[in-house]
């Protein structure tokens, strides 16, 4: 990560520099201020996601309910929940709205095949295990701690909780297009 930053830093600073070997750069300052911007915004969304990841992962862990209940739970309700973390739109990257939101998906659980055009999905598992396929592709069995990746319009050909038993959580990070449907079936 160090030297991934300062290799950042230096290329800016080269950026910056004064002399001959600006007439072969794009130096000129709205170019700067953009670059700038989308760096900026690029490190702090992945700050935030970071941020909370952990604060997700920190979170103590309830005692598991006994056997009777878990039925119960699980025929109650098989629709995965969904909570909004954050949603904000970036002004100074066409207008794109990011959402980061924590799913989670009863055991057993799936959605049907399905594309979200104008979005970026970044997908990371925060517990349980959870199976993905994009495009014709191959079955993803995900544990905690790994990622998936959608581009837009990518088909969500297989999205489920691999486990009859357990739950499974995790987070999604999106970079949106708000004048294109979010899902479409």
């Amino acid at each position: 990560m160090f030297y991934a930053s300062t290799r950042i830093w230096s290329f800016l600073t080269f950026l910056w520099a004064e002399g001959e070997n600006q007439k072969y750069l794009y130096t000129k300052e709205p170019m700067m201020n953009k670059l700038l911007t989308h760096v900026a915004t690029g490190l702090g969304a992945a700050a935030m996601g970071a941020g909370l990841t952990y604060v997700s992962l920190a979170m103590p862990v309830e005692a598991p309910q006994p056997q009777a209940n878990l039925a119960q739970n699980a025929t109650a309700s098989q629709a995965p929940t969904r909570a909004l973390l954050i949603e904000k739109t970036l002004q100074d990257v066409l207008g794109r709205v990011v959402t980061i939101s924590e799913t989670e998906r009863p055991p057993g659980t799936g959605s049907t095949p399905h594309r979200h055009p104008g979005s970026h999905n970044f997908g990371y598992v925060l517990e349980g295990t959870y199976e993905v396929q994009i495009d014709d592709g191959p079955v993803q069995r995900l544990g905690p701690g790994e990622t998936f990746y959608e581009y837009p319009g990518a088909l969500h050909a297989v999205s489920r909780n691999a486990s009859s038993t357990e739950p499974v959580r995790y987070l999604v990070f999106k970079v949106a297009d708000p004048s294109l449907p979010s899902t479409v079936r």
